[in-house]
């Protein structure tokens, strides 16, 4: 283990060679690809990372000053409107609950480890790295909380987790448009090029000994999470710093 400074030495006053923290409250939870427009959304946000707008769809018998303003703002923007019948808005956004606005994207860019980093909103470095978060619900709720924590980016593996659907796109109530977001092939790997940066690797399961929020959290850090159900893989534990 890495010697800590000053301000977070007794947290790691153990011999162990890997350490994880305990999560205590089921809350702590960091609580073609068509992408449904909310009045919340922005269309900076989707171009932020490189991905762009091809057209928006537009429910025909929809009249409403709320939808002429989409209208108004796609224009401004350059990006093609088309009316269609509702019937094809709900083939295209998969269900119903588009509120008579879709618009189509190209496909989620992902940045590299490098620019996450980089992307430094703080004093402190804050990175999330997920080891294998499958439910697109989650993954959508973990990048909303994490945006408005303030984290720099977050990082997920490229195989057996899911990436940025449209589904995680809505949930994350447009927090995918504008965070950072790397696909890595391998998370252990991964977390020793966080260390060779200065960050400390602070994992998340329930079979840790310490609580999250017995952690100064006043140190560039990388906080991980494991998969629904299985928590942390064993090589990605053992390369966790708490």
């Amino acid at each position: 283990m890495r010697q800590a400074d000053s301000s977070s030495c007794s947290l790691l006053g153990n011999d162990k060679s890997f350490g994880v923290l305990r999560i205590v409250s089921p809350c702590i939870t960091l609580a073609s690809h068509a992408l449904h427009l909310r009045h919340q959304c922005r269309y900076r946000g989707a171009q932020a990372r490189g991905r762009a707008f091809e057209w928006v769809g537009v429910a025909k018998d929809r009249h409403d000053l709320r939808l002429q303003r989409v209208v108004e703002e796609s224009r401004r923007n350059g990006i093609a409107v088309r009316f269609v019948p509702r019937a094809e808005l709900d083939r295209m956004a998969g269900n119903n609950a588009h509120q008579g606005v879709v618009a189509v994207t190209s496909a989620k860019q992902y940045s590299d480890l490098d620019d996450v980093v980089a992307a430094k909103r703080g004093q402190y470095s804050l990175v999330v790295v997920l080891d294998g978060v499958e439910d697109p619900h989650n993954l959508g709720a973990i990048l909303r909380t994490a945006d408005a924590a303030g984290a720099d980016g977050v990082v997920v593996p490229e195989r057996r987790a899911v990436g940025v659907t449209g589904t995680v796109a809505k949930v994350s109530a447009g927090a995918s448009e504008h965070l950072p977001i790397a696909k890595v092939t391998n998370i252990a790997r991964t977390l020793e090029d966080l260390k060779s940066k200065n960050l400390w690797i602070v994992g998340l399961d329930e079979r840790g000994t310490q609580t999250y929020d017995s952690v100064d959290y006043k140190m560039d850090c990388a906080i991980t999470f494991g998969a629904e159900g299985k928590g942390l893989h064993d090589l990605v534990r053992k390369r966790c710093d708490l």
